[in-house]
């Protein structure tokens, strides 16, 4: 990883893992309605969306800034606001469209940027 530091690299490898958990969660689920319906799992993949978020914040300024054009940071740490200051105010639906067609990219990207 040449762009970022250590704390970036396991910043990264935080969200990966997170981001694993997620998929775990969500993986025998077909629909936003019964992913909600599913309390614990619908609970700790926002968890994990806080840890994602949480990671993001703790980049470094150069590392956003390097890989800013690839994933949208600024997005990225909003939806842990969103989850953790408005939760009962999800939108399910919104989540389960994050899930299945952006949290794919952001894995790719970091995979790429750790190597995993």
């Amino acid at each position: 990883m040449s762009k970022g530091s250590h704390k970036d690299f396991a910043c990264l490898l935080n969200m990966l893992n997170a981001i694993t958990k997620i998929e775990k969660y969500t993986s025998g689920h077909s629909s936003a309605d019964e992913f909600y319906e599913d309390s614990q799992a619908f609970d700790a993949t926002m968890m994990n969306f806080i840890v994602i978020g949480e990671m993001a914040e703790k980049l470094s300024d150069v590392y956003q800034d390097l890989t800013s054009v690839e994933v949208d940071w600024f997005k990225v740490r909003g939806l842990r606001n969103i989850v953790a200051h408005n939760y009962f105010g999800i939108d399910a639906e919104e989540i389960w469209q994050i899930i299945n067609n952006h949290l794919q990219l952001l894995k790719s990207f970091i995979k790429q940027e750790t190597g995993e």
